[in-house]
């Protein structure tokens, strides 16, 4: 596989006249994690369904895994792999017997299929539970069953949709383990989520979906970076120092309180020494200085106008 994984440009679909996807362009590097981060009803599994030719595109041009969406349909299949929000195992067959179905559906058999089956259910940390059926797992073992059967093909490229939706944290935080794994070994990953926090912890990449179009991409500390309200704070030993500060830094905000000043700042280190040694110049110390930035939270209010709809 190329350095690009997943390469779309105007990708567009509409269903009679409501436009779900307005013209989106995607570009992710093979190796990486990207997420796709939207509110319910912004676009992002359709986007998904395109991109794994579970659906027609109206307009726009895709390839994946190197190979265009509209004419080698049968080479993006066999090079990727899908888990949706929901699991789909088989509640009536084993954990062992849904990843046999798997390996027979992509004619793995004999030695080489019972070596993977075993492999993924030590990685997956399901071989105690092997033999037992789906229907008896919790909600965090079917959907690392799910990802398991998605792996048997070896996939170049992993398209997670909203995989950790209704996991306890600590049931998410295991797939958000495995996934970096997966990356570790070279799979390329295309998450969507509705978690912020997901977003910030997995992603190499973030593309805000919001009605149908891409409003901003970048690095999550790009992406924070273009919403207004980072700043430095300071907190003094005692009133005296700073009523001192005060003096000094007139721009700032003073909590007497908390014995503290907020200084609006970009919080790069060069504006941090600049006004430690305006202190400085007066003999004035801050007992403690801490570098505050807006999250996620704050990037997606701003761009779409809407608080997140994490649970």
């Amino acid at each position: 596989m190329n350095s690009t994984a997943i390469a779309a440009s105007g990708l567009r679909k509409a269903y009679g006249d409501k436009t779900v996807l307005d013209g989106i362009d995607l570009h992710v590097d093979a190796g990486t994690i990207f997420a796709l981060l939207g509110p319910n009803g912004a676009g992002k599994t359709t986007t998904v369904n395109v991109l794994t030719t579970l659906l027609r595109a109206d307009g726009g041009t895709a390839q994946v895994a190197g190979h265009d969406l509209a004419t080698a349909t049968k080479a993006v299949r066999k090079a990727i792999g899908v888990t949706g929000q929901f699991a789909a195992v088989d509640d009536l067959l084993t954990g062992a017997e849904n990843l046999k179905l798997m390996a027979d559906l992509h004619r793995l058999r004999g030695r080489d299929g019972k070596r993977v089956i075993a492999e993924l259910l030590d990685r997956f940390d399901l071989t105690d539970s092997a033999d037992k059926p789906a229907s008896s797992y919790s909600g965090g073992m079917r959907r690392k069953l799910d990802l398991a059967m998605t792996l048997v093909t070896r996939p170049q490229v992993v398209f997670l949709d909203e995989p950790t939706t209704g996991l306890d944290p600590r049931s998410r935080r295991t797939m958000w383990e495995i996934v970096r794994e997966l990356t570790d070994d070279g799979v390329t990953i295309f998450l969507t989520t509705q978690y912020l926090e997901e977003a910030d912890q997995l992603a190499d990449r973030i593309a805000v979906l919001d009605q149908g179009r891409i409003v901003a991409e970048g690095t999550a500390e790009e992406l924070k970076r273009r919403v207004p309200g980072s700043h430095l704070r300071l907190r003094f030993a005692d009133a005296t120092e700073l009523a001192a500060a005060v003096r000094i830094l007139p721009e700032a905000t003073a909590d007497d309180d908390a014995l503290t000043l907020r200084i609006p700042g970009d919080g790069s280190s060069k504006t941090l020494r600049a006004l430690l040694d305006r202190l400085a110049a007066h003999d004035l110390e801050a007992a403690q200085v801490s570098i505050h930035t807006p999250d996620l939270d704050d990037v997606f209010l701003a761009l779409t106008g809407r608080a997140t709809t994490e649970a």
